[in-house]
């Protein structure tokens, strides 16, 4: 009797019982983690209807927004109106980093950007409501397979006197600049020339067509694949680089040259 009390006793005092104990615990506890966090995706992967999108872009505007444009986007000594920039505008401001803006300047420059793509496309239908403007485009539009040969010479008839034929950018008046347009999303593109931001004129369909603004989106990405089609780029500054090249290089040189072979004749 005693002997079989204490292999009794001695059983609830095993060792590996504490450990094991624990690997049920985690078991346990990671299923139901698992289930929740299952239930959880599921429920953010659920459509969203257009009115709930609508409020949610509300809600972020007026935490992040209306202090510079206005709790109904009106606009403010601080920031312009909002009402008919259409969601093509908002989807290129926030999209790129422009906006919110981190501080007052001749413009608004490109940084890393603050809100998730579901968040600027929620915004983007708020504001779409406040008065008609450039919608979201077709996705063929910017799809970046049309001709690269038009698009290079609409490019360099529309855009080349402030952004480089090479899409370098360059300077302007008053401390604004035409920024470079390497490695950008094709959507940003189109969304500047539909929109004008900054100083950019504004594109209208009647200047180029959707297709047109596709051949344009298509040559800046060939520039992406092939940087220096001609060679050396130089900075791709256009003559500026090039001159300056050829007087210290090339001219220099041959004076180094007839120094050299004067010298020799002495």
């Amino acid at each position: 009797m005693a002997s079989s009390r204490s292999r009794r006793h001695s059983g609830r005092r095993h060792p590996l019982m504490g450990a094991l104990l624990l690997v049920i615990g985690l078991f346990v506890t990671g299923g139901a983690y698992a289930a929740a966090s299952t239930g959880i995706a599921h429920a953010q992967d659920a459509p969203v209807s257009q009115e709930a999108l609508v409020e949610e872009g509300e809600k972020l505007f007026l935490s992040n927004c209306a202090s510079c444009h206005g709790l109904n986007a009106e606009g403010t000594v601080a920031g312009p109106t909002l009402i008919g920039v259409g969601a093509l505008s908002v989807d290129f401001q926030v999209g790129t980093g422009r906006m919110p803006m981190a501080a007052s300047g001749p413009q608004a420059e490109v940084k890393p950007v603050q809100f998730t793509q579901p968040q600027i496309d929620a915004m983007a239908a708020w504001v779409a409501t406040l008065a008609p403007g450039p919608g979201m485009p077709d996705p063929q539009y910017y799809a970046a397979d049309g001709d690269v040969a038009n698009g290079a010479e609409l490019f360099r008839i529309n855009c080349a006197m402030c952004h480089n034929v090479a899409g370098a950018g360059g300077a302007l008046t008053e401390g604004k600049y035409a920024p470079h347009l390497r490695d950008l999303q094709p959507i940003h593109i189109y969304g500047a020339m539909v929109t004008g931001p900054q100083n950019m004129p504004v594109f209208s369909d009647m200047n180029l067509t959707p297709e047109e603004k596709n051949d344009v989106i298509s040559y800046l990405k060939y520039l992406d694949e092939n940087p220096s089609v001609g060679g050396f780029s130089l900075g791709s500054l256009g003559p500026v680089s090039e001159g300056l090249f050829i007087w210290l290089i090339g001219l220099g040189g041959l004076i180094a040259v007839a120094v050299w072979l004067t010298a020799r004749s002495n």
